[in-house]
């Protein structure tokens, strides 16, 4: 258990204090000497040898890490855990002889990782842009735009059925944490190749003990149940999990800040931008979509993170293997801290976009006459007009404006060419009415608000009290 000593870039610059000091140093080993009082106090309740004198001394000094004795302990010993246990031992010199008895140092390893895993503040945040990210839909759930697909024109949608598609890709990912934590379990207390060989041996034989020992230190850790097989350490399945649902949110956060991206391309939305913001040092009129590039950037980070543990659980031998150490330290702290920085940034972004529905209405105006043919079919055969003679001639119209737009750089004229053609004249007064856009736009106000009423506000209703204001962010 040599200590490799990770403090990942992302932490100094951008990620929250809040999940930065849950992988912090600090919290880690104070989370040990935690663990090791657990086991002290339920170990002495179950009758062993330890005074109230040594868990007093313990408790008293839970927070009084001296870093620097651990630092040359363990590169004396080269082992952190006992390099902690000589440092916790030197402040609790009644308590030293029964400071870790019993316990491997996967006891205080595993069960701390497991700890940090479920007590990581991720499933509030990505609730807090949910909610930003409804109320934005709400806001515009009828304002009609432009769908796309092939990142071709297609039919018309609204801004806030768009942001609906987003928020729903959110809500499953809120959905997978909630279940990835609930489903973690505490790695109790399983001695060495999880036998729990040297409980045993401590209380005399006694099997009940040793359950109620391992049901106890559980229970003080906060948790509901422990695994009840165990090699040494807990199954490194429970990592994939984890991080698997992390990696899916980056996918998530990666295909809603590209639209945003694509957006800003269009000039249809954008992202903030700061008064004295520069986008660019050689192009002073430039407004670079720089949050969601970060967001991009940091979420396909986050997402190739998920083949660590894959490949850390496939070749973990028989009880455990050591090769798994090093790596997870940095994986599972730099996946959290990543998803951290990434909401952090995605809440600021859902807070402050802007969209410009005039630039919408334009491009719009640019490709519905054409949306809009089978329309002026139908009106026509209403008004007598026969439907393939009507097909025929939208079709050479339809080209000729076609033409325009794409061979000399002119602007859709098919409406034009249509108002001018006597044979639709029987429908003439009937083409504004034809080509409001609020008519192309189906039941997408009615979605927006079913979703949001139905499956959006409800499942934000346990972090109502935790949604907090609006975030700053440091560029």
């Amino acid at each position: 258990m040599g200590g490799v000593r990770y403090r990942s870039p992302l932490v100094s610059r951008y990620a929250g204090a809040e999940m930065a000091f849950v992988f912090s140093e600090r919290n880690k080993f104070g989370t040990w000497r935690r663990l090791w009082l657990f086991l002290a106090q339920a170990e002495k309740s179950l009758g062993l040898p330890i005074t109230d004198e040594q868990i007093q001394e313990m408790e008293a000094n839970l927070d009084n890490i001296d870093f620097k004795m651990a630092a040359e302990e363990e590169k004396r010993l080269r082992h952190d855990v006992m390099a902690h246990v000589h440092t916790f031992a030197h402040c609790c010199p009644k308590a030293a002889a029964i400071i870790h008895l019993g316990a491997t140092s996967c006891y205080v390893g595993d069960n701390t990782v497991i700890k940090h895993c479920q007590t990581g503040k991720t499933k509030t945040q990505l609730a807090r842009v949910i909610s930003r990210l409804a109320d934005f839909a709400e806001k515009y759930a009828d304002l009609p735009t432009l769908g796309f697909t092939h990142y071709q024109p297609a039919q018309l949608t609204t801004v806030g059925k768009r942001c609906c598609l987003w928020i729903q890709d959110l809500c499953i990912d809120l959905q997978n944490l909630e279940r990835a934590r609930d489903n973690l379990r505490f790695r109790g207390v399983k001695g060495t190749t999880g036998t729990q060989a040297s409980f045993l041996q401590l209380f005399e034989g006694d099997h009940s003990k040793v359950e109620e020992l391992d049901r106890l230190v559980t229970e003080k850790a906060g948790f509901k149940r422990s695994y009840m097989v165990t090699g040494q350490t807990y199954s490194r399945k429970v990592d994939i999990d984890v991080l698997s649902v992390l990696a899916s949110l980056g996918a998530s956060v990666h295909k809603i800040c590209t639209d945003i991206r694509l957006l800003a391309n269009l000039k249809e939305i954008e992202e903030p931008f700061e008064k004295d913001q520069i986008g660019s040092s050689a192009m002073p009129y430039k407004r670079n979509p720089m949050r969601s590039e970060r967001c991009c950037s940091l979420a396909r980070h986050l997402m190739t993170l998920i083949m660590d543990p894959l490949q850390t659980a496939s070749v973990q031998w028989f009880e455990r293997t050591l090769d798994d150490s090093a790596n997870r330290r940095v994986c599972l702290a730099e996946a959290f801290l990543t998803a951290d920085i990434i909401l952090s940034t995605l809440q600021n972004i859902s807070e402050g976009l802007v969209v410009y529905p005039k630039v919408i209405d334009r491009r719009i105006r640019q490709e519905l006459p054409f949306m809009a043919t089978e329309n002026i079919i139908m009106a026509m055969v209403k008004a007598g007009g026969n439907r393939q003679d009507c097909h025929e001639k939208i079709r050479v119209l339809s080209q000729q404006a076609a033409a325009v737009v794409k061979q000399e750089g002119g602007d859709n004229d098919f409406i034009a060419r249509v108002r001018a053609d006597p044979y639709f004249s029987p429908i003439h007064k009937q083409l504004d009415s034809l080509l409001d856009p609020s008519s192309f736009i189906g039941r997408a106000p009615q979605q927006v608000a079913k979703f949001l009423k139905e499956e959006v506000r409800p499942a934000l209703i346990p972090y109502k009290s935790k949604m907090g204001g609006k975030i700053e962010l440091t560029l």
